[in-house]
């Protein structure tokens, strides 16, 4: 990227021990002419004065880039508020977590790679991003857009719900299960992967529908272009069902018989600092261990 980086907004995971880390960061920043921005929990994090802090919510809208310390949670929380913003701010996300697909960085790796940032030698992954819109009786229409998934669950004392499902306009089939995920090729390896979809390297340009526990053994994952637009409308004739759809897992709600929400590719991408020695294949090896006994 050219534009000069003026503010870097920090967000660290809610209790994360890494005062220490903040404390290097933001000096790093000050000797750089770079002004450092704290989310307002990670300001307490700091040990910082809360002045000149903004929440999760606003960060995305007083900065040019975002560092993130923490999981995956971490940055989706991120990712799904920038994307709100309908700004398309760069993230660099350290893994602290045990877990991190996104989160790629490791911490001996933060200040080579914003190097990289500050300098525009930094390489990025440009990430599909869904946007859904859900058209609810009685309530205007509302857009989300993620990174990794939307999700249709079941309630807790649902033994299983009925979703019709139609792909681009042509019905595909009304699925039966416990739930079904809409994915993007980086959330397949999110719940997808632990509902037993497919891994989808991110540079493909696919979405991916996995049933949960589907009643029909035969109902198996099925990977689309991700031109496609994704209707699911909940089949609930006898109103005693409980559905839920959930947008990466940050934000979710009730829908009911009549309601449908329409799934696509969203406009805007989300962008990644990519790891500086660390391609995805390698990423798999480390995360899934393959190849250990």
């Amino acid at each position: 990227m050219t534009a000069r980086i003026a503010r870097v907004g920090i967000v660290a995971k809610q209790g994360l021990a890494a005062s220490e880390h903040l404390t290097g960061l933001t000096a790093w920043l000050r000797e750089r002419g770079i002004t450092p921005v704290f989310e307002s929990d990670t300001a307490t994090l700091a040990n910082t004065a809360r002045e000149g802090t903004f929440t999760r919510e606003d960060l995305p809208k007083q900065v040019d880039f975002i560092v993130v310390l923490g999981g995956d949670g971490t940055l989706l929380s991120v990712a799904d508020r920038i994307a709100q913003t309908g700004r398309e701010i760069p993230i660099l996300g350290v893994n602290f977590g045990s877990l991190g697909f996104l989160t790629e960085i490791r911490i001996d790796e933060l200040y080579p790679s914003l190097e990289a940032v500050v300098n525009g030698n930094a390489i990025y992954d440009e990430r599909l991003m869904l946007s859904a819109t859900a058209s609810r009786s009685g309530k205007t229409d509302e857009t989300r857009v993620v990174l990794n998934d939307v999700v249709f669950t079941k309630g807790a004392l649902s033994r299983m719900i009925e979703l019709s499902v139609s792909v681009s306009g042509r019905f595909v089939t009304c699925v039966k299960a416990d739930g079904l995920i809409i994915a993007s090729a980086t959330g397949s390896t999110a719940y997808n992967l632990a509902a037993g979809g497919p891994i989808v390297h991110p540079s493909v340009d696919a979405l991916v529908l996995t049933p949960i526990a589907p009643h029909t053994l035969t109902n198996r994952p099925v990977v689309i272009p991700a031109d496609a637009e994704v209707e699911v409308r909940p089949e609930v004739p006898h109103g005693t069902e409980d559905v839920f759809v959930t947008y990466d897992g940050q934000y979710g709600y009730a829908v009911h018989q009549g309601d449908v929400i329409r799934v696509g590719r969203a406009t805007q991408v989300l962008r990644l600092v990519k790891a500086p020695a660390r391609g995805y294949f390698e990423l798999l090896r480390e995360k899934l261990k393959w190849g250990e006994r």
